[in-house]
């Protein structure tokens, strides 16, 4: 499978319009992104790219005083490992989750460590909604719990319920490189209760969950949010965030179509989790 990375200069660079940026390309299908001053790299599969618009840069809505410059170039699986190797440090969310790569040594000592070598998958920690998934997962009750990480990316959510004492947990994404992360990752932490598989919300009629973490994006939380409400068992939680804060009276107003009432929101930077019970 190959990628193109896009590396877009910013000016003037700010973490306001790198995520403006970052949530316009989300929804084009754009699945990971390295922010390095005074860049933005950001990857997709290099097949998505032919059912794009051949100007789609140009559509971007961008701050006033804000111009982008941006340059492409093919990324080969030979070479990602070099690719974020060279962008990924290591992370600590609410000096209790420790997120690093296999190559990282002497770290701190924290609660939860999570062992993630992302490849091109989105959901190392460093993005400010899988930030806000981490946090809402360390201060929720798991233990003995079923739980659905809904677009998994790297599986990190889902290791991360493992660890806080779930019963068993599903991940899901629909992109196989996703997927084949997921696995790597799970064995990489030891992981015995997660099962992982490859396909959408279709997958959800067999299930039912005490907790659905989904970190996508506006759109397809929208489309799919019948189908979480669905597998969410009476009185259960769902998380989701990959969304502005901008959207949440939008979410918040689908998820009262589908019988979910909201319990809490949180902002970073910007971007919004909200969680709703059922």
């Amino acid at each position: 499978m190959s990628y193109t990375e896009f590396r877009i200069t910013v000016e003037p660079y700010s973490s306001d319009t790198v995520d403006i940026i970052i949530a316009q390309l989300s929804e084009l299908g754009f699945e990971s992104f390295m922010e390095a001053e005074p860049e933005l790299l950001a990857y997709i599969q290099t097949n998505r790219l032919k059912d794009l618009p051949s100007n789609f840069f140009a559509l971007i809505i961008l701050p006033n005083d804000a111009q982008i410059e941006v340059k492409r170039q093919e990324i080969l699986d030979k070479n990602w490992n070099e690719v974020w190797e060279s962008n990924f440090e290591p992370i600590i969310v609410d000096n209790r989750c420790l997120v690093r790569a296999s190559f990282h040594h002497d770290t701190p000592n924290v609660d939860y460590e999570i062992v993630i070598d992302p490849k091109m998958a989105f959901g190392t920690g460093h993005h400010q909604t899988t930030s806000l998934m981490i946090s809402a997962l360390l201060n929720s009750q798991v233990d003995g719990l079923s739980v659905l990480d809904m677009g998994c990316g790297t599986g990190v959510l889902a290791i991360l319920a493992e660890m806080r004492g779930a019963k068993s947990v599903v991940a899901i994404d629909n992109d196989e490189w996703a997927y084949r992360n997921t696995l790597e990752n799970i064995k990489l932490n030891g992981c015995e209760r997660i099962k992982a598989f490859l396909g959408d919300a279709n997958l959800l009629k067999e299930y039912k969950f005490d907790i659905i973490l989904a970190n996508i994006n506006l759109n397809i939380l929208i489309a799919d949010l019948s189908k979480y409400a669905n597998s969410l068992k009476d009185y259960g939680k769902i998380f989701m965030s990959g969304i502005l804060k901008d959207d949440v009276d939008t979410l918040e107003m689908e998820a009262s179509k589908n019988g979910l009432s909201p319990i809490d929101v949180q902002f970073k930077d910007g971007w919004a989790m909200v969680s709703f019970k059922k």
